[in-house]
């Protein structure tokens, strides 16, 4: 959101829903560290006096939030080509229920209760820039836990969705356990990352049984309501296919995933 212009972003969203018949889920926030300094700066946009970069995208967001809510804001022309409705205008098109299906990606358990605040769904991934020395399943499950509290101080009426997203093998050949047999990273990894300490989750590789059991112990699944997969788009749509039906296959009617 800091490389956003939101007014034309809820342009986008809203026809973009309305062609997709109000199936949308669009993911939004701060973003991830960059490549460049400062590259928002290039698209025209700079925090104001005393704001940090987050700063700017959650004012991105809050005016996106309020364009597609329909807010009314634009002095109409007293003499426009086509006939204007009485009073300002707004954001056109406008798609009903798009506001529910906004979801913030949150690597803080902060963040997690700003979310709950601004009444959006919470998107958490493999990575929390944050660190309190507990495995990152519980640190999860935690800022999960916050966002659900806070959504109830606030009195939202609708019920919130939850995402975390994981990296997950089903070895079941030879081409999975030559990829994935030999990992390294099925344990958290800590590192530093813009200045802070950040927790990466670990990946989940194994035979389906003991995948199972692995999966049934990671707190912050079992505390969503949605998983997202992360694959490894370099290997290419056949294998990607393939790791996606094996979990299917293998792994998730056993945990009651559907």
């Amino acid at each position: 959101m800091r490389y956003e212009n939101p007014m034309y972003m809820a342009e986008d969203a809203g026809a973009a829903d309305l062609i997709a018949g109000g199936r949308l889920q669009l993911g939004v926030s701060r973003g991830s560290p960059e490549q460049v300094i400062d590259g928002y700066r290039y698209f025209g946009y700079q925090p104001g006096e005393g704001e940090t970069d987050a700063d700017m995208a959650r004012t991105h967001t809050s005016v996106f939030l309020q364009a597609i809510d329909g807010a009314r804001f634009a002095q109409p022309n007293p003499r426009p080509m086509f006939p204007n409705p009485p009073g300002l205008l707004g954001i056109e098109p406008q798609s009903p229920g798009l506001r529910e299906r906004v979801w913030w990606g949150a690597g803080t358990r902060a963040t997690a209760e700003w979310t709950a605040q601004q009444g959006l769904n919470l998107m958490s991934s493999t990575l929390l820039t944050e660190d309190t020395g507990v495995p990152f399943h519980e640190l999860q499950a935690e800022q999960i836990r916050r966002f659900r509290d806070e959504w109830k101080v606030q009195g939202h009426e609708r019920e919130p969705r939850v995402s975390v997203s994981r990296s997950i093998f089903a070895i079941v050949d030879d081409r999975d356990r030559a990829y994935f047999g030999r990992r390294d990273d099925n344990q958290d990894q800590v590192g530093v990352i813009d200045g802070s300490t950040a927790r990466f989750g670990r990946s989940y590789a194994d035979e389906p049984d003991k995948l199972i059991e692995q999966l049934r112990e990671d707190e912050a699944i079992a505390a969503a309501d949605t998983l997202l997969l992360t694959v490894p788009n370099q290997l290419g749509v056949e294998y990607n296919a393939h790791v996606i039906s094996s979990i299917l296959e293998h792994v998730a009617p056993a945990l009651g995933w559907r």
